[in-house]
C-alpha cells in the first residue's frame, strides 16, 4: 500500500471511495444514502478538496481511503469496505500525526461505532459530546488524540 498527495485527476475514484465508505456506514443518514455518485463527486470537489491537505492510499493501482487535514483537524477519513480492517486507516493516521505531532483532533457520529471503535485503538480519547451541524444535525463526538497522554498510557 502506498499514501501519496491527492491529484486532481484522483477526483473521480477517490470520490468514489468516499461514496462507498459512506453508503456502507450511514444507514442513520438518510440525505447520504440519497446522494448519487455524480452528486457525491460534487461534494467531494466542492466542500472536502478546498483548504485540505489529503492523501490517498493506493493499492494495486486504485485508492483503498484518503485523509482529509486540516491543520491538526481530521476532517474526513474514509477506506473503502473492500479494504476495511488491513491496515489502511492506521497508516493515514500516521500520516496525520507526522503532519501533526502535537496532536490531532476530530469529530464522528456518535452511531458510527466501528469509527469509534477504530479511534479509541489508536489512542483518541472523546472529550465532548454534541449535536453535529446542518444538514446532518446528529449527535456527534468529538476526539483528541494528544501524543503525551499516550506515552503516560493516559
Amino acid at each position: 500500500m502506498e499514501i501519496r498527495a491527492y491529484q486532481a485527476e484522483d477526483e473521480a475514484l477517490v470520490a468514489a471511495v468516499w461514496h462507498r465508505a459512506g453508503l456502507d456506514e450511514y444507514s442513520y443518514l438518510p440525505r447520504f444514502l440519497a446522494l448519487t455518485p455524480a452528486a457525491a463527486r460534487k461534494i467531494f470537489a466542492e466542500v472536502i478538496v478546498p483548504d485540505a491537505q489529503l492523501r490517498v492510499a493506493w493499492h494495486e493501482d486504485k485508492p483503498v481511503g484518503f485523509i482529509a487535514l486540516k491543520g491538526s483537524y481530521v476532517d474526513r477519513l474514509y477506506v473503502d469496505p473492500s479494504a476495511q480492517r488491513q491496515g489502511c486507516g492506521a497508516r493515514l493516521l500516521t500520516w496525520a500525526r507526522e503532519q501533526s505531532p502535537q496532536g490531532l483532533e476530530l469529530h464522528t457520529h456518535q452511531q458510527n461505532t466501528r469509527a469509534r471503535a477504530f479511534y479509541e485503538h489508536h489512542g483518541f480519547r472523546a472529550v465532548a459530546f454534541g449535536i453535529s451541524p446542518a444538514p446532518e444535525l446528529v449527535a456527534d463526538v468529538e476526539y483528541h488524540w494528544r501524543p503525551e497522554a499516550n506515552e503516560s498510557g493516559a
